[in-house]
């Protein structure tokens, strides 16, 4: 399994979404309010999620449905850590607001990102014309 191929791409979507996450904060936050920036924000990230999975996947050399898939779930888990740990450690966020983004009852969206999240590379590596 080329787990650390896909840790490094990992740690890419995490610049690439951090970078987006600022950019959300700082332009469109204050035009349309945090939370349904939040929610736009969960859509525009899957996009990039999937155009970095979509540029690396032959590069990082998974052969089969099942190491793909063990991709995403390494992605998926590595993200909600990553998100928990900023959220907690870095911004101080209480657990309310950190539970917020992942509460599909009250929109939040998240939740359906990560799922998005977990089959991108299989996605990639189909779109791609890999079968696995």
């Amino acid at each position: 399994m080329p787990w650390f191929r896909a840790l490094l791409v990992w740690l890419v979507i995490i610049v690439a979404e951090s970078v987006h996450g600022t950019l959300r904060t700082l332009y469109l936050a204050p035009a349309i309010g945090d939370f349904p920036a939040r929610r736009v924000g969960v859509l525009i990230g899957t996009a990039i999620i999937f155009v970095i999975a979509l540029a690396f996947t032959r590069w990082i050399g998974a052969q089969t449905r099942r190491q793909l898939l063990g991709i995403g779930a390494l992605w998926v888990a590595a993200t909600v850590a990553f998100e928990v740990g900023l959220g907690r450690a870095v911004f101080h966020f209480d657990w309310a607001r950190i539970l917020a983004d992942y509460d599909l009852a009250h929109g939040g969206l998240m939740g359906f990102g990560l799922l998005a999240m977990f089959f991108m590379p299989l996605l990639a590596a189909r779109i791609r014309g890999r079968k696995a």
